[in-house]
């Protein structure tokens, strides 16, 4: 039951979350011909909305989708706005004309809306905090951005978006994190949940120092929730994370790369598959040296 509700909530459209008198109060001249149909529009006419809040398009993904694209065509429209000039300002769908752009689509299928520069950040920012496949920091950054370019309250932010109060202040406390941890849950080295427990801990550097030890020690979140507990109770006083040996196929292959760039060379891998290579660096000159070996 509890999933059929989520996916009914994740399925209400943006006429049913922002106020149809809002959307219908923008006059946009010359626009009353094709304002609410769906019309098949040039790519190169469609100006990119600059309040767009997400900011990274998994290249590999928009491939995908340009293949299909390729062989079924685009299924849903994107939404757009007739502007001054003739052309059309995008309001969302941007990964679905990157990818008809990569497909090589001359035109796209786009519903024509009325839309002034309010309703159009609105209605970028409400479509993209109920897609399912963002980040916690992007939809905390989305729900920061309705605050201060909207100047709404969280109240009024959990009646146009159909979250609780609560859950869009858990997001937004995100925001409080060390840039670094930020990243971490961005890119999937930790959860939403780990960080809202590293959010506990005031100190930046005592956060990333246990940022460390939830990734090498792949604490999970009630791990991490009763190491931080024990920590704000003088329990422990530091945290030294373990260290784990990497896959005799990753050391050796350290071992070859510490020999082109040098031993300060250094790869953490994770048991998901997930890892990264840090070369550091001292001087210009090792740089270019670096650089020179990389192309």
């Amino acid at each position: 039951m509890a999933k059929t509700n989520k996916k009914q909530r994740l399925g209400r459209g943006l006429s049913a979350l922002l106020n149809n008198e809002d959307i219908q109060s923008a006059k946009d001249k010359g626009a009353e011909k094709v304002i609410g149909n769906i019309i098949e529009i040039p790519v190169d006419d469609i100006i990119a909305n600059p309040h767009q809040p997400r900011t990274q398009f998994d290249d590999e993904a928009l491939n995908e989708l340009a293949t299909s694209i390729k062989e079924l065509g685009v299924i849903q429209p994107i939404t757009v706005r007739k502007n001054k000039s003739g052309k059309f300002d995008l309001i969302s769908g941007e990964r679905r004309l990157r990818a008809s752009k990569l497909a090589g689509l001359s035109n796209i299928p786009a519903y024509i809306r009325l839309a002034n520069d309010r309703e159009m950040l609105e209605m970028a920012l409400v479509e993209n905090i109920q897609r399912e496949d963002l980040d916690a920091i992007e939809i905390a950054l989305s729900f920061q951005a309705m605050i201060d370019e909207l100047n709404l309250t969280q109240e009024q932010m959990s009646e146009r978006v159909g979250k609780k109060r609560s859950t869009i202040t858990n997001y937004l406390r995100l925001l409080k994190l060390d840039p670094i941890i930020q990243t971490g849950i961005r890119d999937g080295f930790i959860s939403m949940g780990h960080g809202r427990a590293l959010i506990n801990i005031e100190d930046p550097k005592v956060q990333l120092e246990f940022y460390e030890k939830i990734i090498k020690d792949h604490l999970s979140v009630r791990q991490t929730e009763d190491l931080v507990k024990k920590f704000r109770e003088g329990k422990i006083l530091e945290i030294k994370p373990q260290k784990r040996e990497l896959p005799n196929e990753i050391k050796e292959f350290e071992r070859e790369m510490k020999k082109k760039f040098g031993k300060k060379l250094k790869i953490s891998y994770q048991n998901n598959g997930k890892g990264k290579i840090t070369i550091p660096f001292g001087s210009t000159e090792d740089f270019e040296h670096i650089k020179n070996l990389l192309q």
